[in-house]
């Protein structure tokens, strides 16, 4: 799955039925490799995004998961 992730990050244009094939002996459907597709490359625009803009996160963002909920 990594390495699929990997070669949709860097080398989209490249990916072919191989790395398909690879997925699928894992136990991933193609199915499987749309979500893991389509999640690498919205990662890849979102962080673009944020990156070319100077967007710096709020501070919400970094208490997120990291406060202990009360009980």
């Amino acid at each position: 799955m990594l390495d699929f992730a990997t070669k949709v990050c860097l080398h989209s244009d490249e990916v072919n039925d191989e790395d398909f094939a690879a997925l699928h002996a894992h136990g991933f459907d193609d199915e499987d490799a749309w979500d893991i597709a389509a999640i690498t490359a919205f990662f890849g625009l979102s962080n673009r995004i944020a990156s070319f803009s100077s967007m710096m996160p709020n501070p919400e963002f970094y208490l997120m998961g990291r406060v202990p909920k009360q009980k």
